[in-house]
């Protein structure tokens, strides 16, 4: 489906920075009933976009788009929304402001309410960065959100967390022809190192222990590596790392209301909760979830036994952990 467009004005955003004629790119599934009240909520993820999400819904899946008004809301810095790569002079490429989590949820929050007309959110789902969005929208607006699914994501980035996108970042900046994010053509050295240094850590060491990439029909290895390669080289240098900025900067408690408390942040979401986190995943560890789970009301932790580590939920890629999902989704929304 193509997407639309909700123009937000100029954003203030959390950083103090100003996001000029603000533009968030989404796309909607289904169609909102007279209550306003069965929308269903799955922000994108970091290379994701609205098309991407739509292998986790549909007409007669447990997310059935023929029962539920499915919104997709874009990431600020993926090229779809407001972005380095598309905005304007004065706000492109390395000029680009830094966009919070909180800044694309508070966005978000106004298309829904102001533009969509949505009461409540039946069910807020997301993989990864999608999970850290809902996370925060069912802690600032909980009177909306009935229920929550985060899976394979976190309500903060951690400090392990933020020392891998340091990492991928600065392989990517090392190209000369980065240039400080002033590039005139695209750094391809510095993105290919990206994709090597990133697809290290989005598999668990069991899945090439066991050649596990064989059933993505690679052969080796490098095989795999080439293909990171590729699909990062269509993506722009300044937005990968203008949403590694926000990922790193993503922390829930990080709002006036909740004072920096991370307790009070979590213990501010009402909704039926079922966190998903993946026992191999290296970017989002067990450990994280359970210390989450455990400061939440309503929440229960549901690990992912899966060796193919933080990719066993990219949409459609795994059956197993796909059929994990549906049934998740069919029971908070029975």
């Amino acid at each position: 489906m193509s997407g639309n467009d909700f123009y937000a004005g100029d954003l203030l955003l959390q950083s103090g920075q100003t996001l000029s004629g603000a533009r968030l790119h989404y796309a909607t599934y289904g169609s909102l009933n007279a209550a306003g009240d069965n929308a269903v909520l799955i922000p994108t993820y970091y290379t994701g976009t609205h098309s991407s999400n739509e292998a986790f819904f549909g007409p007669g899946r447990a997310i059935d788009t023929d029962k539920y008004f499915v919104v997709v809301p874009n990431l600020f810095g993926n090229g779809l929304s407001s972005s380095p790569s598309n905005s304007t002079s004065a706000e492109s490429a390395a000029e680009f402001p830094l966009v919070s989590i909180y800044d694309n949820v508070e966005c978000q929050y106004r298309l829904l309410t102001e533009e969509l007309g949505i009461e409540r959110i039946q069910l807020a789902a997301g993989w990864s960065m999608g999970a850290i969005q809902v996370y925060h929208f069912a802690a600032l607006y909980p009177q909306m959100v009935d229920n929550l699914v985060p899976f394979c994501g976190s309500a903060r980035c951690s400090p392990h967390n933020d020392v891998f996108l340091q990492g991928v970042a600065a392989a990517l900046k090392a190209d000369s022809q980065y240039s400080e994010g002033r590039y005139s053509s695209p750094p391809v050295n510095g993105l290919k190192a990206f994709a090597r240094v990133y697809c290290g850590w989005a598999y668990s060491q069991n899945f090439f222990r066991q050649h596990m990439y064989k059933e993505l029909g690679f052969s080796d290895i490098e095989s795999l590596l080439r293909d990171w390669e590729q699909d990062h080289l269509d993506w722009d240098a300044n937005n990968l790392l203008s949403k590694i900025a926000t990922w790193r900067s993503a922390d829930i408690s990080r709002h006036d209301q909740f004072g920096g408390s991370f307790e009070s942040a979590m213990q501010a979401i009402t909704a039926r909760t079922i966190v998903m986190p993946c026992n191999t995943d290296l970017y989002f560890p067990v450990e994280d979830s359970r210390i989450e789970v455990s400061l939440m009301r309503d929440a229960e932790l549901r690990v992912i036994d899966s060796d193919w580590g933080h990719c066993c939920a990219s949409p459609g890629r795994n059956a197993e952990t796909m059929a994990l999902l549906e049934k998740t989704f069919a029971e908070l929304l029975a």
